[in-house]
């Protein structure tokens, strides 16, 4: 059953993001009147993008988890810390490179991606 629920994972984050960009956030970025952030909406416009597909790799690392649950090995925390810590490496990285390191929310994501690394010491 666990891998079910990872297969569901792995699926619905790719119809999230492909059909969130096609049919939700290009029709919202249409709009001229977003809060401009940061004196522009292009700021506006990177935060939402990139918050939306990092739900897709959350749910993409949920799906990891169960599939590591579903056939559990000798050093499970361990095989569970590395996704943790694959997963907020590249929440990191998207919010560094979406928002040119303006949104301080990759400082977090690294550390938590740290924290998760070092845990497997």
């Amino acid at each position: 059953m666990l891998i079910v629920g990872a297969l569901l994972l792995i699926i619905i984050g790719f119809i999230h993001s492909f059909l969130g960009e096609k049919y939700i956030l290009i029709r919202l970025f249409r709009r001229d009147n977003l809060p401009k952030l940061l004196g522009s909406d292009w700021f506006t416009k990177r935060v939402l993008r990139f918050a939306w597909h990092l739900t897709t790799l959350a749910w993409w690392g949920f799906g990891a988890i169960l599939y590591v649950l579903s056939k559990p090995q000798a050093n499970i925390q361990g095989e569970i810390l590395v996704i943790i810590t694959l997963v907020f490496a590249l929440s990191g990285l998207v919010s560094l490179l979406f928002s040119r390191g303006k949104h301080l929310s990759w400082m977090c994501f690294f550390a938590i991606a740290f924290t998760s690394y070092y845990g497997m010491g």
